[in-house]
Parts: C-alpha cells; structure tokens; sequence
C-alpha cells in the first residue's frame, strides 16, 4: 500500500489529497479509485474509518454510476465488518464534506458507552470514557485486519 493518494489526483490545498500528518490516519486498504483509512487522532472512536475517493470530486453524484456502486460497496463492506466484529450499539454513515470538499465517507461503530452517544460524534459530550479502545470486542489491529479482509474482494473491481 502506498503512503499516500497519487500525486496525479491531487488537488493544491485539500487536507484529503495531502498525505496524512503522522498519526492521524493508518491506511488499510486502496485501490485505483478509493482507499480506507483508520482515524487515529479520534481517541474517543477508536472504530472510526473513512472510504476516500482518490480524484477530488465534491458530490457523490459527480461520480459515473459504477464508481459510485464500487465507493458503496466499499462503504458497506467496512460497515459490516464492524457490525460483525463490534457489535456496535449502530453505525453512523456520513459524507458531509462541508468543510473539505473532497468525497469520503465515514464509517463511525457508535456504542451506548461512547462520550458523545446518543449526540453524533461532533455533538455536546455526554460522559468521559477513558481509553474507549480497551472496550472494544478485538483489539484494533485485529479489526484494521477484518476490515481489510472485507473490503480487500471489492477492491480493484
């Protein structure tokens, strides 16, 4: 896997096209079009993963029908890998992009334990949960690993 999104889909500026800032973000799997990344500078979610398309399009419809049948299936491949593995109280699916202007989803497994839930992850925090990776059903690097086995038949398609 490489560190970081082609140079040739690059786009000056846009913190999705850069490389990832050491420690923010562990790539678990890519493709020509998309790559999965884990968020690691989100303590609180430690199951917190994002499907980034590689060309900087905006909008999901920017995307011909197959390139957007490939990102959901991806999407729904990590979605239920945690579901399998984590049990999660629900998944949030998001692909606001209002302050990066660059497709991607995110794929947040929510617990009833978490310090924003029932708030979304950006909402008022409810509780202090220390060390919210230490609850988790697996430990991380096994779920990185699941994630990779599910998503890894999509990729390339």
């Amino acid at each position: 896997m490489s560190a970081a999104t082609p140079a040739l889909f690059r786009h000056p500026g846009c913190a999705l096209c850069e490389p990832a800032a050491a420690g923010t973000a562990l790539r678990i799997a890519e493709d020509a079009r998309l790559h999965v990344i884990r968020v690691l500078d989100a303590p609180d979610f430690p199951a917190f993963y994002r499907v980034i398309w590689h060309s900087h399009v905006a909008e999901f419809s920017g995307l011909n029908a197959t390139d957007r049948l490939h990102c959901m299936d991806v999407v729904a491949a990590v979605e239920q890998a945690l579901i399998d593995t984590l049990a999660p109280t629900k998944v949030n699916l998001a692909a606001l992009g209002n302050m990066v202007p660059h497709l991607h989803w995110h794929v947040i497994a929510r617990f009833d334990w978490d310090a924003q839930f029932p708030q979304p992850i950006w909402g008022v925090k409810q509780r202090e949960v220390a060390d919210a990776a230490a609850r988790l059903a697996v430990p991380l690097a096994t779920l990185d690993e699941r994630v990779h086995a599910a998503v890894a038949p999509l990729l390339g398609r």
